[in-house]
């Protein structure tokens, strides 16, 4: 590499930066993130074996791919390695009302050492496989985020390397667990994950993929200390209750072993976490205003069972506008949004309230009570099935294709999967709701 380039020399033990690189990195980095950079250098996180009661064991390692990123985690398996990488912008956005975690999962075919199979013989869009994984690690790690914190955070997963033998799923969930303890990003974790089957009556904890094809039981545990589950998915066969518990049991007990050897790392190589900014609160005189004013209406609306559900949101809607804007005009210096949020509350408090006060919901139904159900099939004649389901307002119409074997999607060398004759495909279209999102023709 030539002395003058801005690119950074590496080598083994240092990061040696030309001198003319020092100033274009405090101009595109700041000078803050550049110190953090430069003084840090290659971490001290020791490379630690987490051992399971079968003798299968996770190598867990931090701090030596993407130094740049917020916290960052190696997690291997076999020959089946996941790096999780955790960013998170340095402010929160103004105006933030939610959590904007986006956790972004790819299988990659270098990873198992194959070319892409599609006829670009590139990496495309995400695949259901990697959405479902997507939403795998963000149901595990989203639950342990402060209620204040709001500021965007991303947590990508990069799969290094891939075998036959195990999943990358769980292992990127354990690697997205330590790259955010050890990171400055605001979380209550860490958490552990474990795969557990049920092969011949047998607990089996991370079973490979030959004991799945014969396992009773697919089911997912991520825990957190104390042996409190923080989310299940699972899959099987007619399993009885007895087995089942058993193996959540046995899966929380292995994920300790996962969550100790991470809480010692954060005690010992842990970035202090940065301090959470509280939202800003309505004052209390307001929010007694937007009470007052709006407390009783909503008690008729939420009491009137001959509301559907169109003629009762456009009552709450019409007295949200009011209450903002007479507020708003007795309070100028406070910002709509605080008491639309304020109102936001109010209705919610109220409508709990009523549930538990008269024992009925809001349509007048009671606990056990179902709304009205309706079915049609053979809607179209050209269709090889077709049927309207509707329960209450909410409709879906679902029509059956069958085609030749031929059409079966043939073989994806990523997921060893070598034909797929059977697919479901749901999209959720703008009729029954008013939002704005891309269609997946």
């Amino acid at each position: 590499m030539h002395s003058s380039s801005f690119a950074p020399r590496f080598s083994t033990k240092m990061l040696v930066f030309p001198p003319r690189c020092l100033a274009k990195l405090q101009l595109l980095y700041g000078a803050s993130r550049y110190r953090r950079y430069i003084q840090s250098g290659p971490s001290d996180c020791p490379a630690v074996e987490v051992n399971f009661s079968n003798g299968r064991h996770i190598t867990l390692s931090s701090g030596k791919l993407a130094r740049f990123a917020n916290g960052t985690a190696v997690s291997q398996m076999g020959d089946t390695a996941v790096m999780v990488t955790a960013v998170a912008k340095p402010k929160q956005a103004p105006g933030a009302s939610f959590m904007p975690l986006v956790v972004d999962y790819r299988l990659k075919s270098a990873a198992s050492g194959r070319i892409p199979m599609n006829f670009m013989r590139r990496e495309l869009g995400p695949s259901e496989k990697e959405i479902l994984s997507a939403r795998l690690i963000d149901r595990s790690v989203r639950p342990l985020f402060p209620a204040d914190f709001r500021t965007e955070t991303q947590l990508v997963c990069n799969i290094l390397s891939m075998d036959s033998v195990y999943s990358p799923d769980i292992l990127a969930i354990n690697s997205a667990s330590m790259a955010l303890s050890l990171s400055d990003i605001p979380w209550n974790g860490p958490i552990g994950a474990v795969r557990v089957g049920l092969c011949d009556g047998e607990v089996v904890v991370n079973p490979t993929r030959r004991e799945l094809q014969t396992s009773q039981l697919d089911l997912v545990v991520s825990a957190t200390k104390h042996n409190l589950v923080v989310m299940l998915e699972g899959k099987g066969n007619v399993v009885l209750l007895q087995d089942l518990l058993k193996a959540v049991k046995q899966g929380t007990r292995e994920a300790q072993f996962i969550i100790n050897e991470i809480e010692r790392l954060q005690k010992m190589y842990g970035r202090k976490k940065r301090t959470v900014e509280a939202p800003p609160s309505t004052e209390t005189e307001i929010s007694d205003a937007v009470k007052s004013m709006c407390e009783m209406r909503l008690r008729e609306i939420f009491q009137d069972a001959t509301h559907d559900k169109i003629t009762r949101d456009n009552a709450v809607n019409e007295v949200r506008t009011n209450v903002i804007d007479k507020v708003w005009s007795s309070y100028p210096d406070t910002e709509p949004s605080l008491i639309a949020e304020e109102f936001n509350k109010i209705c919610k408090s109220i409508f709990r309230s009523l549930l538990f006060e008269g024992n009925r919901r809001c349509d007048g139904r009671d606990y056990d009570s179902l709304r009205n159900i309706s079915c049609q099939v053979d809607l179209y004649k050209p269709l090889h099935g077709s049927a309207l389901f509707q329960r209450g307002q909410t409709q879906v119409f679902c029509t059956v294709s069958l085609d030749s074997h031929e059409s079966a999607m043939k073989l994806d060398a990523i997921t060893a999967l070598e034909r797929y004759c059977f697919r479901i495909m749901l999209r959720v279209l703008n009729c029954n709701a008013i939002f704005t999102h891309y269609l997946n023709l």
